[in-house]
């Protein structure tokens, strides 16, 4: 039997202390050589700029195959409909039978919440304690409670151009005891920053790296998954040490890294490696108290087998979603 879990279902069905954990094993595991994550394969056509990318993951532990498509169509917002929609597929490793099928807008926005976690209890200074949030979105809703699990966080500056946005963060961050400053700049939250978190669909840079100060650890997650999108420009990328979540993922999808590559400002040989690799201690992270550290988030499909499993095993537990017989 196949289970088909709707977003309804999937919002509260794990918890952000689970997703982290979940997160950083499947990090590990890569490095470990005990799960498979391949490249993406994007697809589109030069009549359109629409984009789709099938983001796949095999795993021992979790005992699952797992592939996300993902589609990326920047004309929706003129319909008024998400630029971002995508289902993942859940296969059991061992006898290949499809487990879920689950809508991914939900398990998408937790992990990668979870991610830019996992990447700051690792590469950020420990006394971490003022976030700072570049776009003011659910997605940055979700990064204050995933950074508060593994940080000291008692400050959030954060910058939008939505006032309905804003007002949305305030009311979706308001049981949090933290001190929320609005900022009148990206250069404000930047400059106060200790960890910054860029979460907006940006294709020309809002975050600029003659900005950064000593000691900054960077999450940038917001920009397109295309190698002409990117949030930091090409000096924010030559001052930090950069780590990613996948190589050939990067090469392919981001273009914080390409395109600074492209400029000839930094090679793809000057990236530290991958997170997993920091994890598993094959790659150091951070060396001091004053080294800038950037993490490129673009998305991995490990991270979507690692939710998945989470989310598949509590509906299981508590009954939920819609059970289909697909051999029929």
């Amino acid at each position: 039997m196949t289970l088909v879990l709707t977003a309804s279902t999937l919002e509260s069905l794990a918890s952000m202390t689970e997703t982290i954990t979940a997160v950083e094993r499947g990090f590990g595991d890569i490095a470990r050589g005990t799960a498979l994550q391949p490249g993406p394969l994007s697809l589109h056509l030069p009549s359109s700029e629409a984009r789709y990318l099938l983001m796949a993951g095999l795993a021992e532990s979790q005992g699952l195959a797992a592939v996300k498509l993902l589609s990326d169509i920047p004309a929706n917002h003129h319909e008024g409909l998400p630029t971002q929609r995508s289902s993942i597929l859940l296969a059991d490793r061992r006898t290949g039978e499809t487990l879920a099928l689950l809508d991914g807008r939900v398990p998408t926005r937790i992990r990668t919440a979870a991610a830019s976690a996992v990447a700051s209890r690792f590469l950020a200074r420990p006394d971490s304690s003022t976030l700072g949030l570049v776009g003011a979105g659910a997605l940055a809703i979700a990064h204050v409670e995933a950074l508060m699990a593994v940080l000291p966080i008692r400050k959030v500056v954060m910058w939008s151009r939505s006032a309905s946005t804003l007002a949305a963060f305030k009311a979706g961050t308001a049981h949090h005891q933290i001190e929320v400053v609005r900022a009148s700049s990206v250069q404000q939250v930047v400059e106060e920053a200790d960890v910054l978190c860029t979460l907006t669909p940006s294709v020309e840079p809002l975050v600029r790296g003659e900005w950064f100060r000593p000691g900054l650890h960077v999450n940038a997650v917001g920009a397109r998954p295309r190698p002409t999108h990117r949030e930091i420009d090409s000096e924010g990328m030559r001052r930090s040490r950069v780590f990613v979540d996948s190589m050939p993922t990067a090469i392919e999808k981001s273009g914080d890294l390409m395109m600074a590559v492209a400029e000839g400002v930094i090679t793809i040989d000057d990236v530290e490696g991958e997170l997993g690799g920091v994890i598993a201690g094959d790659v150091t992270g951070r060396e001091s108290e004053d080294d800038i550290t950037l993490f490129n988030s673009v998305g991995i499909g490990m991270l979507d087998l690692a939710i998945g499993r989470l989310l598949y095993d509590a509906a299981v537990l508590h009954g939920l979603g819609t059970s289909i017989d697909m051999s029929r």
